[in-house]
Parts: structure tokens; C-alpha cells; sequence
């Protein structure tokens, strides 16, 4: 784990290779950005989109959390880190392509699955068990699928996750009025980490497949 003088090094290196080789680049996202796609992903350290998808600097607005989940729509005057940035990213920057992506061995699905952190005070586990509680319900059919849970319980906790940020998605008014007009496309997909292969969820049989 890098502390932060090695973080301090890699940015030189950055500014010496990176930066400079695609120093026009950077001059045109000094005027703005104009991502035609944002992606919701986790948190977790392993699995950073920029990097699975290949991509150049200013191509996608990407907001990760824990368990890359997307609440439901509500209006009132709590704080709303995720709504937010996709009001922003759908509304202002009018994105293309809205892709939620979760990934194996996620540590935020394993906690709404095992309930480990429910009643857990403040700077124990609280915030994470209100923030997975989103994913109730689902746990509750993966409890009744795989009874003993194990790996295959894990896993498809992991792709409801996914299902259940993209359901919450079309509970806001200008996410569901662009996707039913076509301006917005919604996507689901799943890195596994322990092979590296990407799953897109099919939208006509619900199934994640390999990209």
C-alpha cells in the first residue's frame, strides 16, 4: 500500500510521462469536460474503471461508494452524495450512457448478505449497515436460494446489487423521462476479480454474460 511520500513520487513520474505525453489533452479537459459516460462502481481498491475499461482521461464521470449502489430517488433536505452526482452527470453534462458496475469479492454485498454490521454503533459499522440496508430485500431471495451461504450466495448478491441500483435509477423523474426517450441508456455489468472477465447483464433474459 502506498504511503504518501510514494504517492508524492508517482505523481512526478505522472507529470513526467503521463501528463506530458498527453499534454493536448489535458489542455482541451482544461476548458471542461464532455463525458459521454458515467459509471457507478465501488469503492473497492481493486476494481477502478478508468483502468478496467481502458480508458483516457475526461471519457468517464465515475462515482463509486460502497457496493456501487444507487439509492432510490427522495426529495428532502438530507445530504445526497450520489443523487447529486448523477443529477449532475444526466442533467448538466447530459451522459450517454449510464453503466452500474459491480464486482466479485465485494465486501459491502458480503455485509447486506451476513447482516455484520447490523446494530453496529457509530464508527463500528453503522453507516455501512443503513447505506447496504438498501439491499434487503435482496438478500432475502438470495437467503432463500442458497439457504447455506456460500460462494454462490455471494456472487449473486453481488449481481442483485447491480439490478437493484439500476431499478433505483429509473425512480428518478429525468433518469426514466431520457431513458424512455432514448437519450440515456442504462447498463449493468460485474468484474470478476479472480479472473478478470467482464459479465454485461443481458436485458432481455436478466443473465450477466461475458463482454
Amino acid at each position: 500500500m502506498p504511503l504518501f511520500r510514494q504517492m508524492i513520487d508517482g505523481y512526478r513520474r505522472f507529470r513526467s510521462s503521463g501528463w506530458a505525453e498527453q499534454r493536448e489533452r489535458w489542455d482541451e479537459l482544461a476548458a471542461g469536460q464532455s463525458p459521454e459516460v458515467m459509471v457507478i462502481a465501488c469503492s473497492d481498491s481493486r476494481v477502478d474503471p478508468t483502468q478496467i475499461f481502458d480508458t483516457r482521461p475526461g471519457e468517464m464521470f465515475v462515482v463509486r461508494n460502497v457496493a456501487a449502489l444507487v439509492p432510490p430517488f427522495e426529495e428532502d433536505q438530507a445530504y445526497h452524495g450520489v443523487s447529486a452526482a448523477l443529477e449532475f452527470a444526466v442533467t448538466q453534462l447530459e451522459v450517454k450512457e449510464l453503466v452500474v458496475m459491480g464486482h466479485g469479492a465485494c465486501g459491502g454485498c458480503a455485509a447486506a448478505l451476513t447482516d455484520r454490521f447490523k446494530g453496529a454503533p457509530s464508527g463500528e459499522g453503522h453507516f455501512i449497515a443503513h447505506w447496504v440496508d438498501m439491499l434487503d430485500e435482496a438478500r432475502e431471495r438470495v437467503r432463500r436460494k442458497y439457504p447455506e451461504l456460500g460462494p454462490e450466495a455471494v456472487r449473486e448478491m453481488e449481481l442483485e446489487g447491480v439490478r437493484v441500483s439500476l431499478r433505483n435509477l429509473m425512480t428518478f423523474p429525468w433518469v426514466r423521462e431520457r431513458v424512455e426517450d432514448g437519450r440515456l441508456r442504462l447498463h449493468g455489468a460485474y468484474f470478476a476479480i479472480a479472473d478478470g472477465i467482464l459479465h454485461v447483464l443481458d436485458a432481455e433474459s436478466g443473465e450477466f454474460k461475458p463482454a
